[in-house]
């Protein structure tokens, strides 16, 4: 995606707000009154069932919670990520609150179509160029990409909401749901010569979200499209590589078939870096025909594709 400039002093800057997560859930006055009145054991039992749907609806207003899920096999250490105040500093602006999903069982890899011969030390004033791109150009409320990789493979929280959390982003039209959005800082089109420090960070991203899910990087997902936009007819299940690229949601060249050709060396690194033995076939999690399958949800705000 190419950004052009917007003149400076044209933006008003605001405070970034970002709430926090969800509190501890309490039993209702009601609850408690009602239980006052009911004798012993009964009272006891009840009170049981009573904070166990309290907890139930808890847990389902918070599609990022993490309550009560088995620890999956394989995993990966969090890589190293530059928070997004160091590329966003005060130039925030006011948005809505971050929307999360169950999980992530996919990842979509990408390009930003920006120059390759930046000093790393000037990324973050890029990926700031991108956020002012997409803010003010298109008026998105954010940064579309989850994370953001330079080319000496220095990871960078992309879209609000916390790194560790199922981030809702929109980085891929139909596909946003239950999915990652890597970009890759630069152009990888066809001859492109992609950084092994980029590819080793991406890949580390990847194996880090997705053995979060129990996911195989090396795998193949089922996802419903959203959004009529994409490759797929809404609602339509669409099987799809665990580390997938932008294209093959989406009618676009992103991400250049330089890094697009380097996907399965992704995979498998991935799927090392959760111990997985890179000899064997790849395996899925225990779903029904051996393939995950993310919900079908509403439509993302901002749901559009970086071309």
């Amino acid at each position: 995606m190419r950004v052009t400039g917007r003149p400076r002093g044209a933006r008003k800057r605001r405070p970034s707000r970002i709430p926090g997560g969800p509190g501890t859930p309490r039993l209702p006055r009601a609850a408690t009154t009602a239980l006052g009145s009911l004798p012993g054991l009964a009272a006891a039992v009840s009170l049981v069932l009573c904070a166990h749907g309290v907890e139930r609806a808890a847990g389902s207003a918070d599609a990022g919670s993490a309550a009560a899920r088995t620890t999956p096999a394989f995993q990966a250490a969090r890589p190293p990520i530059v928070p997004r105040a160091v590329w966003l500093g005060d130039n925030a602006r006011d948005q809505p609150p971050p929307r999360y999903d169950a999980e992530v069982v996919a990842v979509f890899v990408h390009h930003t179509d920006s120059p390759n011969g930046y000093d790393c030390a000037d990324s973050p004033d890029i990926i700031r160029g991108l956020y002012e791109g997409q803010t003010l150009g298109r008026d998105w409320d954010d940064l579309g990409y989850n994370f953001v990789v330079d080319r000496c493979g220095t990871i960078y929280e992309g879209r609000a909401g916390g790194t560790d959390r199922p981030v809702t982003g929109a980085h891929t039209q139909g596909f946003n749901h239950g999915t990652t959005g890597i970009a890759a800082l630069g152009t990888f089109t066809e001859g492109a010569d992609v950084p092994s420090g980029m590819l080793d960070a991406i890949a580390a991203l990847a194996a880090w979200k997705l053995g979060t899910s129990g996911t195989d990087p090396r795998g193949e997902v089922r996802l419903v499209s959203s959004n009529g936009g994409s490759r797929y007819a809404a609602g339509t299940t669409a099987t799809l590589h665990a580390v997938a690229g932008h294209s093959d949601g989406y009618m676009t060249s992103c991400p250049g078939a330089a890094l697009q050709a380097r996907l399965p060396d992704i995979r498998t690194l991935a799927a090392g870096l959760q111990g997985r033995d890179t000899a064997q076939q790849a395996t899925w999690k225990d779903t029904p025909n051996g393939i995950h399958e993310a919900p079908k949800r509403n439509v993302t705000q901002n749901e559009e594709q970086m071309s």
